[in-house]
């Protein structure tokens, strides 16, 4: 029986659908697939007031189903952000180039807010790492070394972003 109630659900998921810039709750294969499809992501803390930072930044990434990892410096509001209790973010997935020769275009790209998560554990960094050398084959012989030595002196701090749903 087609009642009201799925007649709503189903309209608002053709709309939600229709109307990507953000990418649709429950949609994991969608996401991962667009991952595997582009070089960035950038990435923007959500401050306390549900409001975007300021700080936004195009970055590598590794991608594990929809978890995305970067390796960023610590010092970075990226890096410092979870660390002042900030654990959310959002993150536009495609590649455009510098964010600030975009003219804000990346705002258009599909995107999704995630929870952020420092990664410590040297098995974790291990097998991310990995997966940034095979995602970035050509460059990783001179960067490999860097994320890994500035994860080693603490100059670099590893990072999840894992979609909401």
């Amino acid at each position: 029986m087609f009642t009201r109630r799925k007649f709503m659900e189903s309209t608002a998921a053709t709309l939600v659908l229709l109307n990507l810039p953000f990418v649709a709750r429950g949609s994991h294969h969608e996401l991962a697939e667009k991952l595997k499809q582009t070089n960035l992501i950038y990435v923007t803390p959500i401050r306390t007031d549900g409001k975007e930072s300021r700080c936004q930044a195009e970055i590598w990434f590794a991608a594990d189903g929809t978890d995305m990892y970067v390796c960023t410096g610590t010092g970075s509001w990226r890096a410092r952000a979870p660390r002042k209790g900030l654990s959310k973010a959002r993150v536009w997935i495609g590649d455009l180039g510098n964010w600030r020769s975009t003219g804000g275009r990346y705002r258009k790209l599909p995107s999704v807010e995630a929870r952020v998560a420092i990664i410590e554990d040297r098995a974790e960094q291990d097998r991310v790492l990995a997966l940034f050398g095979d995602k970035y084959t050509a460059e990783w012989g001179s960067w490999g070394p860097r994320f890994r030595n500035g994860l080693d002196d603490g100059s670099r701090t590893m990072l999840r972003y894992r979609p909401e749903s």
